[in-house]
Formats: C-alpha cells, structure tokens, sequence
C-alpha cells in the first residue's frame, strides 16, 4: 500500500466511500474509518499501519499546499 488511492481501494472493499469534498477532510475520515477497521479486527496490524503511514503522509502534503494557497 503505497498510495491514497490504494487506501480508497481497501475501504472500498468494505463498503466505504469517503467525499467530503475537500481533500483534507476525505483523508481525515479515511483515517477514522480506517481506525474503526482495525479496532473491529477487520484489518490486521501490516495493513493498518502501511495504511495509516499513506493518509499521514498524504495530509502533511494537503495541510502544506493548504498553508501555500491560502486554504483554496
């Protein structure tokens, strides 16, 4: 798992669909949903780790680009 849209693809397979329609607020409740995954037993530990490592990474990169644009 190395992307977000790997990440979307795992949830999709339980039937989670995250549009919040801004990009930091999908990956937010990813991470959430994700959470939940795991606490459940659904995901094992690899995955949820290499999936949490992916939504960290990509919302430092979202709050940067947030900070660059002035919230756009």
């Amino acid at each position: 798992m190395k992307t977000l849209y790997d990440v979307q693809q795992l949830l999709k397979k339980y039937n989670i669909y995250v549009y919040v329609g801004k990009r930091l607020w999908d990956i937010e409740l990813m991470a959430i949903e994700l959470d939940h995954l795991y606490e459940a037993a659904v995901v094992d530990h690899d995955t949820y780790l290499r999936a949490k490592m992916v939504l960290e990474h990509e919302h430092r990169i979202e709050e940067r680009h947030e900070k660059q644009t002035g919230g756009m």
